[in-house]
């Protein structure tokens, strides 16, 4: 039976890929020293990188969001449309 999977949390991924990013050890001293593999450590400093951004967006990325959301249910609205209209105009078509 293999091994459960280890959950871990948000305060200790920043704290590992922030002392990636500090660049003091190695990514496999980090590794070793905190007892997690090194591809997740790679992943969690790319994470804090990209989203490094958004702490100085000031607010303006929170924005986006519902408009996401928005243009998502409108392109599932038109899908049901369009198929909806291609049904109607197969049952038309037996009585023209």
């Amino acid at each position: 039976m293999g091994r459960k999977r280890k959950s871990h949390s948000a305060a200790f991924k920043a704290q590992v890929a922030v002392a990636a990013v500090r660049g003091d050890k190695t990514i496999a001293e980090l590794a070793g020293l905190h007892g997690v593999h090194p591809t997740l450590i790679h992943a969690w400093k790319k994470q804090l990188l990209g989203g490094a951004e958004g702490l100085f967006d000031g607010g303006a990325r929170s924005a986006t969001r519902p408009d996401e959301e928005l243009q998502s249910k409108l392109y599932e609205e038109i899908g049901r449309l369009q198929a909806e209209l291609t049904w109607l105009k197969k049952k038309l078509s037996r009585f023209g």
